[in-house]
């Protein structure tokens, strides 16, 4: 079976909630219409499917957009050797979704990540928590309202005091050049900066 099969099957078991399938550079997509049902349509997935291995989960800020943020889910099945995409919404009013440890437990640390760098919550985490930033850290860094230089902090010893310049920085692309790999930040040495 193919990743386009197993994708309509799900769109056949769940009708309209699931998109119609899209397929890109050989990767297969569908969009989950009500983050709500996310438990209900991955179980399904991983038991009669097969896809019992979740390779990643992400999300997007979609900043000025309703809603505002995409949680992008990436399966693989161990056994069909298909992978699949399903990528759902949530608005900035709610925050929140359901969280999919209950079908993989690897799930714990990537909604870990998300909310720590996003601010979405995933309800009845077992132990949702800053992975990366502290707690207390009030924001929320992977926003695309969160400013690159960052913010000040009131934390001394904690972090920089001040924002940190990101002008210039070894992770900054330089403007200009005849492609991306000349303006790649490995690559440039100290004498070409």
């Amino acid at each position: 079976m193919t990743a386009l099969e197993l994708a309509q099957q799900l769109k056949a078991k769940f009708g309209d909630l699931i998109s119609e399938p899209t397929e890109f550079r050989g990767e297969t997509s569908v969009k989950l219409a009500d983050a709500e049902r996310i438990v209900e349509v991955c179980t399904f997935a991983k038991k009669e499917q097969g896809f019992d291995y979740l390779v990643d989960v992400s999300s997007v800020d979609n900043y000025g957009e309703d809603p505002r943020w995409t949680v992008v889910y990436h399966f693989y099945g161990i056994a069909h050797r298909c992978y699949l995409r399903l990528s759902t919404s949530v608005s900035e009013e709610k925050s929140e979704m359901p969280t999919v440890t209950t079908v993989w437990r690897t799930a714990d640390w990537h909604e870990r990540e998300i909310y720590d760098m996003m601010g979405i919550r995933f309800r009845n985490h077992p132990d949702l928590r800053r992975i990366i930033m502290w707690e207390g850290y009030p924001y929320f860094p992977l926003r695309k309202d969160f400013p690159l230089g960052g913010k000040p902090t009131e934390l001394p010893d904690i972090a920089f005091t001040k924002t940190a310049p990101i002008e210039g920085g070894p992770f900054v692309t330089a403007p200009g050049g005849k492609d991306a790999i000349e303006r790649e930040p490995r690559v440039r040495t100290p004498e070409s900066t």
